[in-house]
């Protein structure tokens, strides 16, 4: 029996993924991820302005065909021909002609040193051997560039449950990443601020078709801003926003 190949099992479970979407049943779950994302938005779209930017990534619907239009040059590499295809479609369509989608390696970028003033992804570390990974990302930003990820966190037992229930939805190799890994990724860069979302706002996912949905939520979610201040706690968090700043030579 051949080796495991892990890039090409990957490359393959998003292909498929992207040519015939397979994680429609997580919509209910994602829909209340608004505050997490939405902060990760805002601190692209800000980030992005007049820069040169790297998605990282990207699939096949950018984020940054919405927060990084005012960008001087944005790049997006993925692992799946099929996502860039679809990529290159949306760009093309929308006239951004200063947008660029390439079929790339995440663990070894193809862009020279000093290249980025902002690499950002989302839900992409957990593909990636973080140590490789966090390395490159670290060697294309330039000495004062930002890495920006949103990405799942693997303690909460409850969440992990699910998980060991649908593995279909994943690929064999990801893993939600852990806190000791988190410190590996701020290990690269001088600065960083790690900000934690949802555990309490999980239980407003039954209510996502009703008019209570929006309330419900906005206060499970500052339940979780007050949880989250205690250390201990963000071990239940299902997401985190990772903000790196400044890389380390």
């Amino acid at each position: 029996m051949p080796p495991h190949d892990r890039k090409a099992s990957e490359q393959r479970f998003h292909d498929d993924r992207y040519a015939d979407e397979t994680r429609a049943d997580l919509d209910k779950y994602y829909a209340v991820m608004q505050r997490s994302l939405g902060l990760f938005r805002q601190l692209a779209r800000e980030a992005s302005r007049g820069a040169d930017v790297l998605e990282y990534g990207c699939g096949a619907q950018p984020h940054s065909l919405e927060v990084a239009r005012d960008a001087r040059s944005v790049h997006g590499i993925d692992i799946s021909p099929v996502a860039i295809e679809q990529a290159r479609a949306s760009a093309t369509a929308e006239g951004l002609d200063r947008f660029e989608f390439t079929v790339g390696d995440a663990e070894s970028l193809k862009f020279p040193d000093d290249s980025f003033d902002l690499v950002f992804g989302s839900a992409i570390v957990h593909h990636l051997e973080i140590d490789r990974a966090l390395r490159d990302v670290a060697r294309v930003l330039r000495p004062e560039g930002r890495a920006l990820f949103i990405e799942p966190l693997g303690h909460n037992p409850l969440i992990n449950l699910y998980r060991s229930r649908t593995p279909e939805l994943r690929t064999p190799d990801e893993h939600p990443l852990r806190l000791d890994e988190l410190e590996l990724a701020a290990s690269f860069f001088r600065e960083h601020d790690y900000r934690y979302f949802h555990f309490f706002s999980l239980a407003s996912v039954p209510f996502r078709s009703s008019r209570l949905f929006e309330p419900l939520l906005a206060g499970l979610d500052a339940a979780d801003r007050a949880l989250f201040t205690v250390r201990p706690a963000r071990r239940l968090a299902w997401y985190v926003v990772m903000v790196l700043d400044r890389p380390r030579a």
